[in-house]
């Protein structure tokens, strides 16, 4: 693990500058740091002149080697010098992702260390969203947000979030596995150039094959 450097920071609300700690990597055999990822407490700061606490964003690599993946974290693309790791390590079945919030990070891990596919995740929350709309259970404006779960006995848990409320869908990894395989090109993603694989991505999908694009 490399130490974490530290960097000025301007807060947003006051304008004035602080010091904060910030990682350039960080590997997940290092649990607390893994943890504090998942938590957001990692990201969280205090500024010391108005003493305002919010979370703040800053590019790092993001390495697993149990479940074997790479993510890329930032809103801006991949550099090289990050793309040149991932000719060797895809070779031995990893797989690279750019995340591009870091309010997506905890399900991104979460969906990988269930030694899930990211693409199967996204349709199955489309899937989640069609119904929730359809059956009249809701607005698609009422729809807050939707988030995978877990996965037990390869059936995935996914919840629809309206406010405070929220709907639990069960639905089986096979049976998104047998949708996915009817049009396979559609999700076809790139691996080894860290492709964003979430929310965006399945909606645009489905916008480009309706003609909404």
């Amino acid at each position: 693990m490399k130490e974490p450097v530290t960097a000025m920071y301007s807060c947003p609300y006051c304008g004035r500058e602080f010091e904060v700690e910030t990682y350039q990597s960080i590997n997940a055999e290092e649990e607390d740091l893994r943890d504090r990822c998942v938590s957001g407490d990692l990201f969280r700061v205090s500024c010391p002149h108005c003493k305002k606490e919010y979370m703040i964003q800053y590019p790092f690599v993001y390495l697993d080697r149990k479940h074997k993946f790479v993510l890329w974290i930032s809103d801006r693309e991949v550099p090289a010098s990050v793309r040149s790791i991932s000719d060797p390590l895809h070779l031995q079945g990893y797989r690279f992702r750019r995340v591009p919030a870091l309010k997506e990070l905890p399900e991104k891990i979460q969906i990988f260390e269930d030694e899930l596919d990211d693409r199967l995740v996204e349709l199955a929350k489309y899937d989640c969203f069609i119904e929730f709309v359809d059956n009249k259970k809701g607005n698609p404006e009422d729809i807050t947000s939707i988030e995978y779960q877990r996965t037990e006995n390869q059936v995935m848990k996914i919840n629809v979030r309206t406010g405070d409320r929220g709907m639990a869908f069960l639905i089986p990894v096979n049976m998104v596995e047998e949708e996915m395989m009817q049009d396979i090109e559609r999700y076809e993603v790139d691996n080894r150039s860290f492709p964003v694989v979430n929310t965006e991505w399945i909606i645009d999908l489905f916008r480009e094959s309706s003609g909404q694009a």
